[in-house]
């Protein structure tokens, strides 16, 4: 048995060494536009510089998400995306790049139809109740070699029972913390975390943003003074100097609407090119001006 969160572990400390973060780990909405173009757009969002993913399982009432994932949740879903959609996008990332660390992120719902339904929560932890049908998804998850996943409805102080399972297939749990945490959620999330854990940059849910929040670098600093585990800053990040600001801060940079916008906006012919082209941009790889 490996030990939890290790791929992340490996790929801070080398992103550390070479010098060279932060580490970019873009968001795709597994099945858009369709499930069958997912896997090339993997292996573009790879070419173009992803040094990880979260990938997106689709769900008709996305609350944290704005209107740039929730269209694109909706076209998924329409095309017939399921979790399998997702677990196959970890499948080809994993083929492609066995160090990468790949996280799946989605709501509790669609993770809960994985096991039995008309569970018992009983008494104590008052997630209990998600463990066993989490079971399932935990063992879903680690055949396809998933490293971390994120359930964004899941309360931190709900989240021991299904922190658990995970961990007995040696997946983590990854916690998402806000600019208005409380230092006692912090410190829960602290103790609890394994991977990393990603911070919101902003209040409010996902989309672009011109600039990046002027709070951010106090939210980071409260959060570094409690625990060592890596962070990673998402929400609102959209541009190669949004990457350069974060990482000044934090070892990754997580960025979602702005890459489902540019496959939105993107010819059927050309989405993974897009892809592609956006990343070597936001990643320093190519000239944002010039195009070189």
């Amino acid at each position: 048995m490996t030990e939890v969160g290790h791929r992340y572990r490996a790929a801070f400390a080398a992103s550390a060494e070479r010098g060279d973060g932060p580490l970019l780990f873009p968001f795709l909405a597994a099945g858009f536009p369709t499930p069958a173009e997912t896997p090339d757009l993997v292996r573009a969002a790879l070419r173009g510089g992803a040094a990880g993913f979260e990938i997106g399982v689709p769900f008709s009432d996305p609350l944290a998400d704005g209107p740039v994932h929730q269209d694109a949740y909706n076209v998924a879903l329409a095309a017939g995306a399921t979790l399998e959609t997702a677990l196959d996008a970890v499948r080809v990332a994993r083929a492609e790049s066995p160090d990468a660390p790949l996280t799946l992120m989605g709501y509790l719902n669609p993770f809960l139809a994985c096991g039995p339904v008309g569970l018992d929560g009983g008494a104590g932890d008052p997630g209990s109740a998600v463990g066993e049908p989490l079971e399932a998804l935990a063992r879903r998850a680690a055949e396809a070699d998933v490293d971390g996943v994120i359930i964004v409805d899941l309360p931190v102080d709900e989240s021991d029972a299904a922190r658990e399972v995970l961990a007995e297939h040696d997946i983590s749990l990854i916690y998402l913390l806000a600019p208005t945490s409380t230092e006692e959620r912090i410190d829960a999330v602290a103790r609890q975390a394994s991977g990393f854990i990603y911070l919101l940059s902003l209040t409010g849910v996902t989309g672009a943003r011109d600039q990046i929040a002027r709070d951010l670098a106090a939210f980071v600093g409260r959060v570094k003074a409690r625990t060592d585990t890596p962070l990673a800053v998402g929400f609102g990040i959209s541009r190669r100097e949004h990457v350069l600001q974060v990482g000044d801060m934090v070892p990754a940079a997580i960025i979602g609407s702005a890459l489902t916008a540019t496959i939105a906006s993107a010819p059927p012919d050309g989405r993974a090119a897009a892809v592609e082209r956006y990343l070597e941009v936001v990643t320093g790889r190519r000239s944002e001006t010039t195009g070189e």
